[in-house]
């Protein structure tokens, strides 16, 4: 378990409880009888921090990016048949 894979837990926590706090705000408006016009600033930081960090994590936890082209010498499992 590295750094991108915790960097990767904490983005799903974040928006997770940016999800939370969503579902609480509207049974907040409910019950004041006011209107769901969106969430709160906070919760759109909160979920493009989340965003970010697990962007970050996938692309960091994978490891190195091989190339798909069929003639790459990266491709090459030893012996060639013919």
């Amino acid at each position: 378990m590295g750094l991108g894979f915790a960097v990767g837990v904490f983005g799903v926590l974040i928006l997770a409880h940016a999800a939370y706090s969503t579902i609480q705000y509207r049974g907040l408006l409910k019950i004041m009888e006011e209107e769901f016009s969106g969430p709160p600033m906070t919760v759109l930081a909160e979920v493009l921090l989340g965003l970010g960090l697990c962007m970050w994590a996938g692309l960091t936890v994978p490891g190195k990016f091989l190339s798909i082209h069929p003639d790459s010498e990266e491709n090459r499992c030893g012996t060639e048949v013919e």
